[in-house]
């Protein structure tokens, strides 16, 4: 006799939390993310269905099969991901588990997930993210983003965080997490809506770039006079 665990019925959905590349469309006109493991390949949006990457015909989660999404229960498990060298671009996400889900012992597989927010970490200079932008490759359709601060966005293609949230939609919240400058926690959580604060953070992000064509143009000219007095 096989034993079943008792099926569980929960009044609010279950909260996970897990790693992904933050992915903008080639038209840039959607966003979403992709995974870092099974079904990196499959990017998905921010309320979606999972889908089997082998190609089966069944419902995500089968028993039999390790299709659907991931995540784990503890948050901590999920921000140690970030510390190995080929996720340290990814962001966090904070998951609801909608639908089906298989419940293991460090987390869940499930058929529908809504993203309700995404943390950012510092650019690779160090500096507080202000956008994503272009991490150099992607999938076919959609470019893989990163976070960057202002002055590394340069001539990248690139998204803010509160312009990212729009393209998402469904409520998203994209967070700017620990750095060295840049916006709080706070405004960037307030960024993310639409209206004053999405310009005041769009704003942000210009004033960057402006800052640093300023600061090369100084250099520049630093050279130009070095050159004319020798």
């Amino acid at each position: 006799m096989r034993l079943r665990l008792p099926a569980e019925r929960p009044t609010e959905p279950p909260t996970g939390y897990k790693i992904a590349h933050p992915v903008l469309s080639q038209d840039g006109t959607r966003a979403g993310f992709t995974g870092v493991s099974l079904g990196g390949a499959l990017p998905y949006a921010v309320l979606d269905d999972a889908s089997c990457v082998y190609g089966l015909r069944h419902r995500p989660p089968a028993r039999r099969c390790d299709c659907g999404f991931h995540c784990v229960h503890d948050r901590a498990a999920a921000e140690a991901l970030l510390c190995t060298a080929e996720h340290r671009a990814a962001v966090l996400l904070d998951v609801s588990v909608l639908g089906a889900y298989i419940r293991f012992e460090r987390g869940f597989r499930y058929a529908r997930q809504r993203v309700r927010s995404a943390t950012a970490g510092p650019c690779g200079c160090g500096a507080r993210a202000a956008a994503l932008a272009d991490a150099g490759w992607g999938r076919p359709g959609w470019r893989v983003l990163a976070p960057a601060c202002g002055g590394c966005v340069r001539g990248r293609p690139s998204v803010s965080l509160a312009g990212f949230a729009r393209l998402a939609g469904h409520g998203l919240r994209v967070l700017a997490g620990g750095g060295g400058t840049g916006l709080t926690s706070a405004e960037s959580a307030a960024a993310a809506g639409l209206g004053v604060p999405e310009l005041v953070a769009e704003a942000a992000l210009l004033q960057a770039r402006l800052d640093w064509f300023q600061t090369q143009l100084a250099r520049l000219g630093e050279r130009g006079a070095d050159g004319a007095q020798g």
